[in-house]
């Protein structure tokens, strides 16, 4: 268990049930390291509550290479508490039916934003094979979503203790 209720929350866009089916996983992850997980679609997170969370991790599938427009909408919503999010922890997953089909550029391009925000992102653990982060609706990427899901708990409790 963690030293903290550490608060993550995990949110996405699904249109087919992929992206939400590893939103899941990642949230089990959370739980699993001790975390306090909230799991919400896109539509349904309010920019002001953004900083109430430890850590935050993004999902989307990837439509032409880059994030689908419902996560671009909180992202760019997100603008009005960016000085409120420095120092969290971030983190993105992804889906696309191709098996390449742009999720790096997706995962980037979400990464990217939260760097922008100030905020530490990290990928998925080097158990899962270490990038930029979870990608896929398949068994391996389940298993790396679970595994950013505890990685994230694990670092932001770190980041905590810093603090102290």
């Amino acid at each position: 268990m963690g030293l903290t209720m550490t608060k993550i929350l995990v949110t996405y866009y699904s249109k087919t049930g992929n992206t939400e089916e590893l939103a899941r996983a990642v949230a089990d992850g959370v739980r699993d390291a001790g975390g306090n997980v909230t799991l919400k679609k896109v539509d349904e997170v309010n920019v002001e509550e953004l900083p109430t969370y430890d850590g935050i991790v993004i999902g989307s599938p990837v439509y032409f290479g880059g994030m689908a427009a419902e996560v671009k909408k909180l992202i760019d919503e997100s603008i009005g508490v960016r000085r409120k999010l420095e120092n969290k922890v971030g983190a993105a997953f992804v889906t696309s039916r191709h098996r390449t089909g742009g999720k790096e550029t997706t995962l980037l391009s979400i990464l990217g934003a939260m760097l922008v925000h100030g905020m530490v992102v990290i990928g998925d653990p080097m158990e899962t094979g270490g990038h930029y982060g979870a990608a896929g609706a398949d068994e391996q990427g389940r298993k790396e979503a679970y595994g950013l899901g505890r990685r994230i708990v694990k670092i932001a409790e770190r980041l905590s203790v810093s603090k102290s």
